[in-house]
């Protein structure tokens, strides 16, 4: 049999039908497409896929054992570094980091690593994983973990494992972060996969205390000096939104995409009647950015009911930063794209509720700090886009709350904890950061690196401290 240079076709929900539902798109492979993708894998000595993993999956292995049809041995190597592959499978983009390294992609497309990753996830939840909790030391030392998000909650499951009393405080009335606040239901379910992951953690072991606030509920300082925390990992993300500074942005009907996203995925804004948080959303709604989170927003304001959802990005196609599979989906549902488009505006109506978004037309100009060529306004080339909402997903930074809150902890002119790239160790002994809250908003595998180099090294510093006190 020859190799076919296409991966297998992922099975999904029919645009105009989920355009207008919070169902999963995707519906993941089934037992003999996983197989046979699986056996599209190369098994190179030299294993470049694995370059691109930040946890350090054991691609080949993974994929080897797939090829025979063993999926349990497959999720136990997958597991063995990544504690949530179910997440991974879902939201990760493969295809700048694994699969950007595989050698079938200089001819064709790469493995579906990412496909697989989840095939294999699910087949070990849907048949009921054994998680055995850990047998904890009389003397087991105590380590927090500031947020709940995939960064924290990859360093909680790794210092559990290494035996290490952990403790998790979110923020939030669920765990989750922006695993649950910010991705949608249609990418990545909570229930099903998200719920599931974290009670994964509860029955290693693991502590989860919600509606604990950093900062306001509690110090770091207090963690250390009277709860009896040995060492503190913080990882409370991004999640103060960014604005444009246009004049209109406090009108009726303008949000920033957290609040928007927030208000659907956490409060089931999307159920209501029958939950509690209403959401109001027009019948023409512009998302102003290029992003995964501007793809999130739009696509979520169609199955809220809008007629005509438009992303208003100021540079082209190419420089859209959103995953190409969410572009990709977002155009089959419907969304329409205005680029080389710029808003100077919000416009309001005499009830003070959005009505337009005064827009300037673009050109690409020289390349700037990021090395993408720079957008430039068109002289006399403004209009107006008719719209009753506007979602703005331009970014967004660190909440200073931990930071203004904790005596000698180092940040930078943007507010995100200074720390170590390779250990996460900060400038005050004993407390490690990662993920957004160091980086700035990056990808949910980047975080999850994070916490597991932060939890290797908490551990080294831990057992060096308990050899001093020997």
């Amino acid at each position: 049999m020859s190799l076919s240079l296409n991966k297998h076709k992922m099975p999904e929900q029919d645009p105009k039908v989920r355009a207008k539902n919070f169902d999963e798109v995707t519906l993941g492979y089934s037992h003999e497409d996983a197989v046979n993708e699986a056996k599209r894998c190369l098994s190179c000595k030299h294993a470049p896929c694995r370059q691109g993993c930040p946890v350090q999956v054991d691609i080949p292995a993974f994929i080897k054992h797939l090829k025979e049809g063993d999926a349990d041995a497959a999720i136990a190597t997958i597991k063995n570094v990544n504690s949530l592959p179910a997440v991974c499978g879902r939201v990760c983009p493969q295809e700048e980091q694994c699969e950007k390294h595989c050698v079938l992609a200089k001819k064709g497309e790469a493995v579906g690593i990412g496909r697989l990753e989840r095939y294999a996830a699910d087949y070990a939840r849907n048949k009921g994983e054994l998680v055995t909790p850990v047998d904890y030391a009389a003397d087991a030392q105590k380590v927090a973990v500031v947020g709940s998000g995939p960064a924290g909650l990859t360093a909680a499951g790794d210092l559990a494992k290494l035996g290490y009393k952990v403790t998790v405080f979110e923020a939030l009335h669920a765990p989750g972060g922006v695993l649950v606040y910010g991705i949608p239901e249609f990418r990545l379910p909570k229930e099903a996969v998200v719920k599931a992951e974290i009670d994964n953690l509860r029955k290693l072991g693991v502590d989860i205390v919600v509606n604990a606030v950093a900062g306001k509920t509690f110090t770091i300082d207090e963690l250390m000096e009277e709860e009896g925390y040995e060492a503190v990992f913080i990882a409370t993300g991004a999640g103060l939104p960014h604005f444009m500074g246009i004049p209109g942005e406090n009108l009726n009907g303008v949000y920033a995409a957290n609040e928007f996203l927030t208000r659907c995925n956490l409060m089931k804004a999307y159920k209501f009647p029958h939950s509690g948080t209403p959401i109001h959303v027009g019948k023409r709604v512009a998302v102003v950015g290029g992003g995964n989170v501007a793809m999130d927003a739009a696509r979520t304001a169609l199955r809220l009911g809008a007629d005509q959802v438009y992303i208003v990005y100021r540079r082209s196609e190419e420089e859209l930063p959103a995953r190409l599979e969410e572009v990709h989906h977002a155009k089959e549902e419907g969304i329409e794209f205005q680029l080389l488009t710029n808003p100077v505006a919000v416009v309001g109506n005499e009830q003070g509720w959005v009505s337009a978004l005064k827009c300037i037309r673009m050109e690409l100009g020289e390349p700037d700090a990021s090395g993408r060529r720079r957008p430039v306004e068109i002289p006399d080339s403004e209009f107006d886009l008719a719209v009753d909402t506007v979602v703005i997903a331009i970014g967004q930074g660190p909440n200073p709350l931990v930071q203004s809150t904790t005596k000698g902890l180092d940040t930078n002119k943007r507010g995100n904890i200074i720390a170590d790239s390779e250990t996460g160790a900060t400038s005050k002994p004993g407390v490690f950061a990662g993920g957004d809250i160091v980086t700035g908003a990056a990808t949910v595998i980047l975080a999850m690196g994070a916490g597991k180099k932060a939890a290797a090294a908490i551990d080294q510093y831990l057992m060096a401290k308990r050899a001093e006190t020997k």
